[in-house]
C-alpha cells in the first residue's frame, strides 16, 4: 500500500550571476540560509507495507532515509540512508508472542549535533508495540552492507560494536566513523514504559511500549533528481513507482534498492535506463550512464557495486591497515560489461534527443578526470571486442565467457546457486555478448565515436559486426536441453507432486519433445537443466528471426511446472527437469529460485512490445506474441501491490497461486527491498 504527500520546495538552475545572487538574497531573508550549490529537492514521503515489514521513506532537504519496522516474533528497527549507503538498526530478542509495530508519529527530517558539535542528518519518529518487553539484542551503526550482513548472518565486526548509554527512559547508541569522521546515532526515548536495568525496555500500564526514535548519519548527502530534471512528462500515473524512482534518483548515481542496496549497482542502473528511457529526461539518462562510465575499471570493466564510507574503510583496514575512505569498486560480475554498449547505443543513436546531445555529452570530462566520456566508452568497447574474439575465431564452449575463477556467480542470478553450479552463463554468452558487439558496430558506423578512436581502436573494433554473427549463430545451440515427451511427463508429474501444485495444464502442453536453453554450462560444457527467463534479454536487445522468437516466447509462457507462467507471475527459474538435489536449491524461498522478479516481468513486457513493433513477423507468430502479452499483463495486474518491490514468492492454496511477500516467511533466505530501481520501470511500460 502506498501513500504520498508533496510540499512545495525551492529549486534553481542556471540563470545569470545577478539573478542567482538575487535568489540567494531572497533565500537568506525568507529562510535564514545562505546560497548553496546543492539542488533543493521537493520534500516527499511514502509508505509501503509488505508482510511483516512496514516501510516509510522520506526525502526532505539534506535528509533521505528509509525506516523499516519489522513486526512478528523477531522485531527490529532499521533506518537506512542513501548518504554513504549508511544506516542504523537495532534487533530485539525474540518475543513469546508475535506483536505488530504501530507508527504513531511518522518520520520527519531532523538535524543533530554529535558530541563534537558536528552536524548529522536524520529522522525522528514515534512507534509503539504491544509486548511486555523489548530487549535489544544488537545495535549496528555503520554502512548498510554491515547491517544487512548482521540481518542475514548475525555477524558484525567487533570494532564497530558500541555499547548503549542508558537512563531510566533512554537507550542511545552513538559512535564516530572508524576514521574519526562524523558517524552515526540511534536513540530510543521511552514515552510509555521504562528502561530496566540491563537495557531492556518494559511496557507501560496499558501493555504497550511507545518509543520516540532518532536516527542519523554523518555521511555526505547526495544531490536529488526529481520533477522535470528526472521525468519528461510521459510517465504513467503510478504513484508508487514514481515515489520509488524519485527516492532512488540522484545526480551522482541511481540507487539499486532500499533498504538493502542504497547505492550504485551497474547492472541495475543500465537495465533501468534502458527500460525507463521513454519517460526519463535526457539529463537523467545521461546521469545514469555517466555514473557507470565514471566507475569503469582500467580495462573497461563495468563496476558492479561500490564499497563506500565505513565499509571501504573497514575493508582497507583489514587488508592494508589503512583508514582510507575512497570508494572501492567490485568488478566481479561479467554480464554488466556487455550491457553498457546496447544501452548507450539505444540512447545516443535511436533517441532523437540523445542523438542531438551525443557529441557534447561524449566530449564532456568525467568528474575530476582528464578522461572524456567518449574515451571511457571506447575502453569498454575494446573489452567487449577482446573477450569475444576467441569464440568468434573458434566457436567451442571452452572459448565462451566464463565466470571469474573461484566464483560461483557473475551475472544477475548472483546468489551462490543461481546458476545451478554452472560456469558459462546463458544470458552472457547467447544474448548479451552478441548484443554488445552489434551495438559496438552501430556506434562505429554512425561516426559518433570518431573523435575518441585511435587507429588501434578502429582496428580492434572493426570485426565487431562479423563476430556478432558468429556468436548469434553458434553460442545458443551449446545450451540446448531436450527431453522427449515421456521423460517430460514423468518429470512434471513427479515435481508437481513434490511441491504441491497441479500438473494438469503442464501435462496437456506436452505435445512432443521439450527443448529449452539451460541456465548455464558446467565446467565440462554440459547444460544445467534449469529452465529460466533470460531470453527476455533477447526480446529487449535483439532481433531474433521470427521462428526463434516464436520458440522463445512459447517456451517462456508454458504453464508451470512445464514453463514459467503461474497465476502469481512469471517465475525466473524452473528446476522441473533437474535432479532432486538441484530442485531443492530452487524453491519459493530462494532468491533466484521459483520466485517472481518484478523487473523481469517489466523487461518481458517491454521486450514483447518491442518485438511487436517489427514488420517482418508472420501473422501466426504475431498472434502468439499478442496472446503472450495479454497473459503477461494479467499476472502483472494481479500483482500490482508488489510491482515496485524487488521480488515476491507464492504459495498454492484454495485452487490457485497466491502472492507471498519475499522475506515474510522465516524460511526465506533474505527479504525483498520495498523500493527497487528496476521495479519502477512500469512507469515507461504501457499495458496493451
Amino acid at each position: 500500500m502506498y501513500h504520498g504527500e508533496a510540499v512545495q520546495g525551492i529549486g534553481r538552475r542556471g540563470g545569470s550571476l545577478l539573478r542567482r545572487a538575487a535568489v540567494c538574497v531572497v533565500l537568506v531573508l525568507l529562510l535564514a540560509t545562505g546560497c548553496a550549490d546543492r539542488h533543493t529537492d521537493t520534500a516527499f514521503h511514502f509508505a509501503v507495507t509488505e508482510g511483516l515489514n512496514q516501510n516509510y521513506l522520506i526525502r526532505d532537504g539534506e535528509t533521505a532515509a528509509h525506516l523499516l519496522l519489522r513486526s512478528g516474533r523477531n522485531p527490529r528497527i532499521v533506518v537506512a540512508f542513501p548518504a554513504g549507503n549508511s544506516g542504523t538498526g537495532v534487533w530485539f530478542g525474540p518475543l513469546t508472542d508475535a506483536a505488530d509495530w504501530r507508527l504513531d508519529a511518522p518520520p520527519k527530517a531532523k538535524a543533530f549535533n554529535d558530541s563534537h558539535g558536528r552536524t548529522l542528518h536524520g529522522i525522528e519518529f514515534e512507534a509503539s508495540i504491544a509486548t511486555p518487553e523489548l530487549a535489544p539484542k544488537q545495535a549496528v551503526l555503520s554502512n548498510v552492507r554491515v547491517l544487512r550482513d548482521y540481518d542475514q548472518y548475525a555477524l558484525v565486526p567487533a570494532e564497530l560494536v558500541v555499547a548503549p548509554e542508558t537512563s531510566q527512559h533512554t537507550v542511545t547508541w552513538a559512535r564516530d566513523r572508524l576514521d574519526g569522521a562524523p558517524g552515526y546515532h540511534l536513540g530510543l526515548e521511552v514515552l510509555d514504559g521504562a528502561v530496566a536495568p540491563g537495557g531492556a525496555v518494559t511496557a507501560g500500564a496499558d501493555g504497550r511500549i511507545t518509543l520516540r526514535v532518532t536516527a542519523a548519519t554523518g555521511d555526505t548527502p547526495l544531490t536529488p533528481l526529481s520533477g522535470a530534471d528526472l521525468f519528461n512528462g510521459h510517465e504513467r500515473d503510478l504513484a508508487g513507482a514514481k515515489n520509488t524512482l524519485t527516492f532512488l534518483s540522484y545526480r551522482e548515481k541511481f540507487l539499486a534498492g532500499s533498504w538493502r542496496f542504497d547505492t550504485y549497482f551497474g547492472r541495475d542502473t543500465l537495465i533501468s535506463m534502458m527500460l525507463l528511457k521513454p519517460v526519463l529526461a535526457p539529463e537523467a539518462i545521461e546521469a545514469g550512464i555517466r555514473s557507470v562510465l565514471a566507475r569503469l575499471g582500467p580495462a573497461g570493466q563495468v563496476a558492479h557495486e561500490e564499497s563506500l564510507s565505513e565499509f571501504a574503510i573497514l575493508t582497507r583496514q583489514r587488508k592494508q591497515g589503512s583508514l582510507d575512505a575512497a570508494p572501492i569498486y567490485d568488478y566481479n560480475m561479467i554480464d554488466e560489461n556487455y550491457v553498457l554498449a546496447p544501452v548507450v547505443a539505444a540512447h545516443l543513436l535511436d533517441d532523437p534527443a540523445g542523438a542531438e546531445r551525443a557529441p557534447a555529452y561524449l566530449a564532456a570530462a568525467l568528474d575530476n578526470s582528464a578522461t572524456t566520456l567518449g574515451q571511457a566508452l571506447v575502453r569498454n568497447l575494446r573489452l567487449v571486442a577482446t573477450t569475444t574474439a576467441a569464440f568468434a575465431r573458434d566457436p567451442r564452449y571452452q572459448n565462451l565467457i566464463a565466470l571469474q575463477e573461484g566464483r560461483d556467480s557473475g551475472q544477475w542470478r548472483d546468489s551462490g546457486i543461481g546458476l545451478g553450479g554452472g560456469r558459462y552463463p546463458y544470458d552472457v554468452n547467447a544474448i548479451l555478448a552478441p548484443a554488445a558487439l552489434e551495438a559496438t558496430a552501430r556506434l562505429l558506423d554512425h561516426g559518433v565515436l570518431d573523435p575518441f578512436l585511435s587507429q588501434d581502436d578502429r582496428m580492434e573494433l572493426s570485426f565487431a559486426a562479423a563476430a556478432a554473427k558468429t556468436w548469434r549463430a553458434e553460442a545458443p545451440r551449446l545450451f540446448t536441453v531436450t527431453r522427449d515427451a515421456e521423460q517430460a511427463r514423468a518429470a512434471i508429474g513427479s515435481y508437481a507432486a513434490r511441491i504441491g501444485v497441479p500438473a494438469t495444464d503442464a501435462l496437456a502442453a506436452v505435445e512432443g519433445p521439450i527443448t529449452f536453453p539451460g541456465v548455464a554450462l558446467d565446467a565440462g560444457g554440459t547444460p544445467i537443466p534449469i529452465m529460466q527467463s533470460d531470453d527476455t534479454f533477447d526480446l529487449l536487445f535483439g532481433t531474433p528471426p521470427p521462428e526463434i522468437l516464436d520458440k522463445q516466447v512459447s517456451t517462456l509462457f508454458r504453464p508451470f511446472p512445464l514453463g514459467l507462467r503461474t497465476g502469481a507471475g512469471m517465475v525466473v527459474a524452473n528446476p522441473v527437469f533437474a535432479d532432486p538435489n538441484l530442485q531443492a536449491r530452487f524453491t519459493t524461498h530462494d532468491y533466484h529460485g521459483t520466485v517472481v522478479w518484478s523487473w523481469v516481468q517489466a523487461a518481458l513486457a517491454s521486450g514483447l512490445h518491442r518485438q511487436l513493433d517489427r514488420t517482418d513477423l508472420p501473422a501466426p507468430v504475431r498472434d502468439r506474441l499478442v496472446a503472450a502479452r495479454k497473459a503477461l499483463w494479467q499476472v502483472i495486474d494481479a500483482a500490482q501491490s508488489m510491482a515496485s518491490s524487488e521480488l515476491w514468492s507464492w504459495r498454492f492454496e484454495n485452487g490457485g497461486y497466491r502472492i507471498a511477500p519475499f522475506g515474510a516467511s522465516e524460511g526465506d533466505v533474505t527479504e525483498s527491498n520495498a523500493a527497487q530501481l528496476w521495479s519502477s520501470v512500469y512507469l515507461a511500460i504501457t499495458p496493451p
